[in-house]
């Protein structure tokens, strides 16, 4: 029986989590569960799966969650506020903690609990793209175990030999690590109806069901920039050990390359259960809910090269990811700042790319030595790029 804390249970990640857990109660029991404001399904996430505690990341939501605990007949405790986030990612009780908060938010929970020396299934890309060197540095020192969650690092996870070290893909005979992507939902659209795109538009992927945010940043393929920075420090590489390939039909999850000539590739439904319950049970494999791939229903099985006009976020991610660990922290804030502002329709989809260029351009890179410092250029990267969508708008 193993314990688990789910920091954002009521986002895409988390209720697939639950999912995979209702599955095996024989395995699975739940610690905590945390959500920030979709409190009525935290709720009845709550009544269903009767963690200890339940964790509210706002402080104004609280009265609600009182009252909707009252009405579903919850018996867990109920916490508020960052202390308490960190509180259930690093108690004694708890094995695991999937790390499941979108944005920069999870940070400072999913450190908890690497501190606390935690068997971690990362979902939370700004713990890398924030903070990699720091991050990593700590899981070796206090024992954590991180176990990729996103689809394509759990892919290439899967497809390292057993043995692989950490950066040493010589040693191991690998030769590149293929890093794939849909392309969004624009991959066919004119560059000139770039500007016209609408929220909704956006946030309707092709192929995976995932959060508006993550649903944007994937139509402007910063997700996969964000992923190929979290790459580079989850295996060790440089960024010119990593390609990415453009795979529309999201049958290829991700590849290693090896030097014989070999490709070892993870292929499956495209449905996060499946990376879900690998990491749950790892180095186990369980039922995750998912179909079986059925190969006579491919008709097509693409790739490309991403085209750099109409994805310049991805040369963004993949330069800042050359400049170190400041650049990859002021190009997430300026990020979140910016799809936020899309989806509030303050600035057009093209303006997206816009403010994260504009917004490293007056950024100088500087030295990161401590995750107080971190959070300070994260801010600052933040003010100027509020700055400068208010500038576009005059």
């Amino acid at each position: 029986m193993q314990t688990l804390s789910i920091l954002g249970s009521t986002g895409s990640i988390g209720c697939n989590t639950l999912d995979v857990v209702a599955r095996h109660p024989e395995r699975f029991r739940l610690f905590a569960i945390t959500g920030n404001s979709q409190i009525e399904l935290l709720m009845q996430q709550a009544k269903a799966f009767a963690p200890r505690y339940v964790v509210i990341a706002d402080d104004s939501a609280y009265s609600e969650a009182k009252q909707l605990a009252s009405e579903y007949e919850v018996d867990a405790e109920i916490l508020i506020g960052a202390e308490a986030l960190s509180f259930v990612a690093s108690d004694s009780a708890v094995d695991a903690v999937m790390a499941a908060i979108v944005g920069a938010a999870g940070l400072l929970p999913t450190l908890a609990a690497v501190k606390a020396g935690k068997r971690i299934l990362l979902a939370n890309k700004e713990s890398l793209v924030m903070s990699g060197e720091l991050f990593i540095q700590a899981a070796n020192q206090y024992g954590a175990e991180i176990l990729p969650i996103d689809s394509e690092h759990n892919a290439i996870f899967q497809s390292l030999p057993s043995d692989y070290q950490y950066g040493d893909l010589a040693g191991s005979g690998i030769a590149k690590i293929l890093l794939t992507g849909s392309g969004g939902p624009f991959l066919n659209l004119a560059l000139d109806e770039f500007s016209r795109v609408t929220p909704e538009q956006a946030c309707a992927h092709p192929n995976w069901d995932m959060g508006r945010k993550i649903s944007v940043d994937s139509a402007t393929m910063m997700n996969k920039g964000l992923e190929f920075i979290e790459a580079h420090w989850l295996f060790g590489v440089q960024p010119d050990d990593i390609e990415v390939v453009l795979h529309p039909q999201s049958t290829i999850h991700s590849m290693v390359q090896y030097v014989d000539g070999s490709v070892i590739a993870q292929m499956g439904n495209p449905d996060m259960r499946t990376p879900i319950a690998y990491g749950l049970a790892y180095p186990e494999r369980i039922v995750s809910g998912v179909s079986n791939l059925d190969f006579t229903q491919l008709n097509d099985f693409s790739f490309t090269t991403p085209c750099p006009k109409r994805y310049p976020n991805l040369n963004l991610a993949i330069q800042a990811c050359r400049d170190g660990q400041a650049a990859t922290t002021q190009l997430n804030a300026a990020n979140e700042i910016a799809v936020a502002a899309f989806l509030n329709q303050q600035i057009s989809f093209s303006d997206i790319a816009e403010v994260n260029q504009r917004a490293l351009n007056q950024l100088e890179p500087m030295p990161v030595s401590s995750i107080q410092h971190i959070l300070e250029i994260d801010q600052l990267a933040r003010d100027v790029s509020q700055q400068i969508i208010q500038g576009m708008q005059l």
